[in-house]
């Protein structure tokens, strides 16, 4: 599949510059290249001191190899055509590392959890600040789309041929990273690397899987990544998904199958500290209905059924303006949206996962598609390691991850599996203390 537009991260947030990597001394790098918020963070540790915690996960998890090797193979790139075949083929080996170590096909990559998401994000932002400030401006923009490109599966996403069902899903980059939230982790992401080239047994037969994960950035979806990722899958008469279904973090334990997605952004700060309000955009060059709200097709009743560490709840709130959009209180009920009401808030609130099922749904009905399942699972909230982690946190991240893959099979056809927890304590006793959560990410 190929992302034909995505934001080249430049224009529209505030950028900071960090100090130069150690191999700038050889002229490679220029530090006066100015990075965004996100790669800034590169430098932050906890609170109570250590090395950094973004290259030090990215370390325990084994790696470092693979970003020396690109930031060598970029230095030594002298042409254009050599920079784009480095970052494109770069991005794909980061994604497959990640997916192949998340799956233990790689038992030989470092010492971390391997349920573990952080390392891949941390990973990519070592090498986005690379090519940042590498690449001559001329050249910049589109080398920073053709790694991200990859490095979120976004190129990677291939269903067979054949009476197989398939299944898409989406997962999240970690969120609300300044200060104390540094070694936040997504469990929708880390569920993504687990299903990404799935099969799962059904009733129905095999279903393939097929994963990526989004930035929590408001400009990649202004720019059609969403539609981009699922609408081109969608397109493909031959091998489109059966079930779209999006993934986030949502609230403290359970999780939430999503009845509505609504159109209108809330303006929580994204992962560059930077906020949007107001009506969900079109996509430049996709066939989207004009719509305030949008119905899950997915088979929530045997998607309730699945029994593990946590209640499975159907969710059937959403949110209305009283008379025009962001004028007013909005209004809060669990019935359903009368013809010509705003939408304030869908059931999974006003942010990035709220969009995520509006806009890979709006592109399914815009493509008449009204037979393909879709909607938005929530995952409970993950909660926060002591220090960079520990075995409780991973616990609950490994429970939560399993439990998405049976949602997954229930949503493709497949039964309502018991699943064994694979620790002594139950995670969600550990969850009842955790705080909320912004939706969406």
């Amino acid at each position: 599949m190929r992302l034909t537009a995505l934001l080249p991260l430049l224009a529209a947030v505030p950028l900071f510059a960090l100090p130069a990597p150690a191999s700038a001394a050889a002229g490679c790098f220029d530090p006066a290249v100015p990075l965004t918020v996100e790669e800034q963070r590169l430098t932050a540790s906890l609170p109570a001191g250590g090395p950094a915690v973004g290259p030090e996960l990215v370390r325990l998890a084994g790696f470092d190899p693979l970003v020396a090797d690109v930031k060598h193979d970029l230095c030594a790139a002298r042409t254009p055509r050599r920079a784009e075949r480095v970052v494109t083929q770069a991005g794909e080996r980061l994604w497959r590392t990640a997916v192949d170590r998340a799956q233990g096909r790689r038992p030989d990559l470092g010492t971390l959890d391997r349920f573990d998401d952080r390392p891949l994000y941390w990973a990519r932002l070592q090498l986005s600040s690379a090519i940042r400030q590498w690449a001559p401006a001329s050249q910049r923009a589109s080398l920073l789309t053709a790694f991200d490109r990859g490095s979120r599966g976004l190129d990677d996403v291939r269903f067979p041929l054949g009476k197989t069902r398939r299944v898409m899903v989406s997962g999240f980059d970690p969120f609300q990273l300044d200060g104390a939230g540094i070694t936040i982790s997504n469990p929708a992401g880390a569920s993504a690397l687990q299903l990404d080239g799935r099969i799962l047994d059904t009733p129905a037969g095999p279903a393939v899987v097929q994963a990526v994960s989004f930035p929590v950035v408001w400009g990649y979806f202004d720019e059609g990544i969403v539609e981009a990722a699922y609408g081109t899958a969608l397109r493909d008469r031959a091998r489109r998904p059966d079930v779209v279904l999006t993934i986030s973090q949502g609230r403290p334990g359970r999780f939430d199958v999503e009845r509505w997605a609504g159109a209108w952004r809330g303006g929580f700060p994204d992962n560059n500290n930077a906020s949007v309000t107001g009506g969900v955009p079109p996509a430049a060059g996709w066939p989207q209905p004009d719509v305030q709200f949008i119905e899950t097709t997915l088979p929530y009743a045997r998607m309730l059924g699945v029994t593990g560490a946590y209640p499975v709840n159907f969710n059937q709130s959403f949110c209305v303006w009283p008379s025009q959009p962001g004028v007013g209180t909005p209004v809060c009920r669990s019935d359903a949206p009368a013809p010509g009401e705003f939408a304030a808030s869908g059931g999974g609130g006003d942010y990035l996962s709220n969009e995520s099922m509006f806009r890979a749904n709006r592109v399914r009905l815009g493509l008449g598609l009204t037979s393909v399942a879709g909607g938005h699972l929530h995952t409970p909230v993950l909660g926060q390691p002591t220090g960079l982690t520990d075995p409780a946190f991973e616990a609950r991240r490994q429970a939560i991850a399993s439990e998405v893959t049976a949602l997954a099979s229930a949503a493709a056809g497949g039964p309502a599996p018991t699943i064994s927890l694979p620790q002594k304590e139950s995670p969600r006793a550990a969850m009842d203390s955790l705080p909320g959560t912004v939706l969406g990410r």
